[in-house]
């Protein structure tokens, strides 16, 4: 299973979904970004390079892209998993 599609099925596990959804829910999240072929759970080549980053580097590269501003003006919170502005 790729790496992306592991992360993403704990989240949704520790959230309580069930094994066999939170894993039905992933591959259809996955497969519309484009992370994973449609209708296959081989990654893309964005899959792949998503898959190979640190869940910081992930949140910090969406945070940057919705704002337009450079990756280093973003910390990371690992208990929200979410990127902030430095202050």
């Amino acid at each position: 299973m790729p790496r992306i599609k592991n992360r993403l099925v704990s989240q949704l596990r520790a959230k309580g979904m069930s094994e066999n959804v939170a894993h039905a829910t992933a591959t259809k999240t996955l497969q519309k970004s484009g992370n994973l072929k449609k209708g296959t759970n081989k990654p893309t080549r964005k899959g792949v390079v998503r898959g190979n980053m640190t869940p910081a580097q992930r949140a910090i590269q969406r945070a940057a892209k919705l704002s337009g501003k450079p990756l280093r003006s973003y910390t990371y919170n690992p208990k929200t998993n979410r990127a902030t502005l430095k202050v």
